[in-house]
């Protein structure tokens, strides 16, 4: 079972732009800070923070493999990032520009708490995206927990998606109440454990399963099931909590969360183009669109977007996107709307009129 870490708010320490040119210091607080990190940093920006690195004459120099490594603050160029979720890191390669070993390549590993400054120039989106991860860091936390007989699984709503934080099997047989109280009794403790720090559990699956799992947890963790919202999904597991999302529950908690935005988005996106109506997809398509002043709403995956930037052709799109009065939405490749956008060509977008192809 990992551990379900929230965390607090992104932390601004210091912020010093002249027209979106310039450095800005903060705490990476969370998972979901680093996650958002990921897609800020590009190749050429500058990142300062503190690191360990082996210091060259330090020791006996007959085994310079035995030499200490000390804390420096090093200033790299980005070369590339890295998001590792499952070991709650972000590692930034580059090479050294300022501190020690000037021209020498080095890795960043930056962890929730760690302090970082960033110096480049800054893109509206990625300025909204700071403000964003302020923002959703104050919404209510919310978990999701399928069931079905003999088996459960936990997952934590993060703005990168519904992470799986533990999951539980046992072999159930007709008339075994009491291997079936003790299935409970574990999934019970877990959920305890992992509801401790959020404010509402979903708890979904098929059949009365579910239902017969939120009188034991009455009986036996009365606190915990004030917390529990009861939804009604024909899978479990990673399917049921899509499931959950897609049908609004977590929307309907969290209010204004990214990921039931972005359901909620795709959803309409795929009935427009079913019905050929007021949606394009694929970047000729939403060009053209955007040329007729059509763009409501721009749906763009962060991939796409990161590698369109690379290219250096997006960002005078997406200004033109928002002087035409239109909304820009990053969607997550790591949750499933941004999947399926992704299978749409990682861009489209909702319009004010239908516009012929």
């Amino acid at each position: 079972m990992s551990c379900v870490n929230y965390g607090e708010s992104m932390k601004i320490l210091k912020k010093e732009l002249r027209f979106n040119e310039g450095e800005i210091s903060l705490t990476s607080e969370s998972l979901d800070d680093l996650w958002h990190l990921k897609y800020i940093l590009e190749p050429g920006d500058i990142v300062y923070s503190f690191t360990k690195r082996r210091i060259e004459g330090a020791t006996d120099k007959l085994r310079p493999e035995k030499a200490d490594k000390k804390t420096v603050r090093l200033g790299i160029t980005v070369e590339k990032v890295e998001f590792h979720k499952f070991s709650n890191r972000l590692r930034i390669h580059g090479t050294i520009v300022d501190g020690i070993d000037t021209g020498a390549y080095h890795t960043l590993n930056i962890e929730e708490g760690t302090d970082l400054s960033i110096i480049k120039n800054w893109k509206n989106d990625q300025l909204e995206r700071i403000k964003e991860a302020q923002i959703a860091s104050l919404r209510p936390k919310v978990i999701i927990a399928t069931i079905e007989e003999g088996e459960a699984s936990i997952g934590v709503v993060r703005q990168f998606g519904v992470e799986e934080s533990s999951s539980l099997r046992q072999s159930l047989g007709k008339g075994e109440g009491n291997r079936r109280n003790e299935f409970f009794g574990e999934l019970a403790s877990q959920l305890k454990w992992a509801s401790e720090k959020v404010d509402a559990v979903i708890l979904a699956g098929p059949g009365f399963t579910k239902e017969d799992f939120l009188e034991f947890i009455r009986t036996r963790e009365p606190d915990l099931s004030k917390k529990i919202v009861l939804e009604d999904t024909a899978s479990i597991g990673v399917s049921g909590f899509q499931e959950v999302l897609r049908r609004g529950a977590v929307d309907r908690i969290m209010q204004e969360s990214r990921i039931g935005r972005e359901a909620q988005l795709i959803e309409e996106l795929i009935k427009e183009i079913s019905i050929n109506g007021k949606a394009a997809y694929g970047m000729e398509d939403v060009r053209n669109a955007e040329s007729l002043g059509a763009i409501e709403t721009l749906l763009i995956a962060d991939e796409l977007l990161r590698t369109e930037r690379e290219g250096g052709s997006i960002d005078e799109f997406l200004k033109d996107v928002e002087h035409a009065q239109g909304k820009i939405v990053v969607f997550s490749t790591e949750f499933e709307p941004g999947k399926r956008l992704e299978s749409l060509g990682g861009i489209a977008a909702l319009l004010r009129f239908r516009v012929a192809p």
